[in-house]
């Protein structure tokens, strides 16, 4: 399991030269682990192929923990910008649960990338990885949009912090070979219907 650096908090990009190369060498990242895994990819790899140098690399990304956090609350990011109305007629349960299925064959497509970036970010502390909270409250605001929820109760955040944690527990178990994509897919369903029933604005 990766390690998190202690030494201190990683710098924030602040200028758009910065921030160009923060996202470079998220790319760079992303590529990488793809092709070789959490393990057998060395930072200074990634640091070469983004165009930095390997301090400016550690300054944003103490750790592999931080890095592949980081990659998957960008991805996720990217992913929230793109999607797309229910249909009419959508159940909420299964508006969320649509989402879900979405942004899990966007994750297995890349299945050493996606075992990467959910290490990473089960392995994170949120209070020395901003990313984890970060990739946290983006995937809420989601659901309860999704759900159609303007104010969510006590009961909904909740519920939503369970289907999360059930929804990453489905993720691993298809990414070890435990279950087919079918059977990924139709779990996820489930749990939404399940889960979700007791929500503040249901029927």
């Amino acid at each position: 399991m990766p390690r998190i650096a202690e030494v201190r908090a990683p710098a924030e990009p602040s200028s758009p030269e910065q921030r160009a190369r923060h996202l470079r060498i998220l790319r760079a990242a992303a590529r990488i682990g793809a092709d070789r895994g959490l393990e057998r990819m060395q930072m200074h790899e990634v640091a070469k192929a983004a165009g930095v140098a390997i301090a400016t690399l550690y300054r944003y990304f103490p750790s592999k923990t931080h890095l592949f956090t980081a990659v998957l609350a960008e991805q996720i990011d990217r992913f929230n910008e793109g999607i797309r109305p229910p249909a009419p007629g959508t159940s909420p349960e299964d508006a969320v649960a649509d989402v879900l299925v979405q942004a899990s064959r966007q994750l297995l497509r890349r299945p050493r990338l996606a075992v990467a970036m959910l290490q990473s970010a089960n392995a994170a502390n949120a209070a020395a990885v901003a990313d984890a909270g970060r990739i946290d409250g983006t995937f809420s605001q989601i659901i309860v949009r999704a759900l159609g929820i303007g104010e969510p109760t006590a009961l909904d955040v909740t519920l939503i912090r369970l289907l999360m944690q059930c929804w990453y527990g489905v993720l691993q178990s298809s990414l070890n070979g435990r279950m087919s994509i079918p059977d990924t897919e139709s779990d996820i369903r489930i749990a939404c219907r399940l889960l979700l029933a007791p929500r503040s604005n249901s029927a």
